[in-house]
């Protein structure tokens, strides 16, 4: 039987962009299946009393050039997006909804999305952008906001990033595999370790 590595997730975080851009070949490499499991950061924040490596000056700095040279690394695009720090619940929420209802359409939502904030620098704290942005991309706006307000998709999203922070989750991109957690796309070394 194939292993399984959980990559739980948020689009408001630049590191799990990167992580989200290298995981599909890992798992393909080890003939592994990949679980998504979209979580509110802000949530796993306040429980746990973290915050963003953003909000400390010289980590911030430091953490954006970082940035730069895993993308380099990796060989795929990424901008730091300038309206920085993007707040998800939203978006977060539509991600639950695609996933619950429209499972086939799930990565081709989440991909949009992540381009538009970690390649494009766009705006999603503005819900005119987002609607544009998933328009372009096939999806219908109204659709996609009247998910947001689904009580299952709510008691959904609420309930993963709770079990996550039980898990010992205190931050994203984080993995599990064999219920052993990996956190940053700078383990992602451990991770393809453990598939292997």
């Amino acid at each position: 039987m194939s292993k399984t590595v959980e990559f739980l997730f948020d689009l408001g975080s630049p590191t799990t962009y990167l992580a989200y851009t290298q995981l599909p070949a890992i798992c393909e490499q080890t003939d592994s299946q990949l679980i998504y499991i979209p979580i509110l950061l802000g949530g796993v924040f306040k429980a746990t009393g973290n915050a963003s490596p953003a909000t400390i000056p010289a980590k911030g700095r430091h953490m954006i050039l970082d940035l730069d040279r895993y993308a380099r690394r990796y060989g795929v695009p990424l901008k730091f997006n300038p309206h920085f720090p993007i707040n998800t619940l939203m978006l977060m929420r539509a991600a639950t909804g695609i996933q619950l209802h429209h499972p086939e359409r799930f990565i081709a939502f989440i991909d949009c999305l992540f381009r538009a904030l970690w390649v494009d620098g766009r705006n999603l704290n503005d819900p005119a952008t987002v609607a544009a942005v998933l328009s372009d991309n096939g999806f219908d706006p109204n659709e996609v906001l009247a998910l947001t307000a689904d009580e299952t998709v709510k008691a959904t999203l609420k309930d993963n990033t709770e079990k996550a922070v039980q898990r010992g989750v205190f931050g994203v991109p984080s993995m599990f595999v064999d219920n052993q957690l990996y956190f940053g796309q700078d383990r992602l070394d451990f991770v393809l370790e453990a598939l292997s």
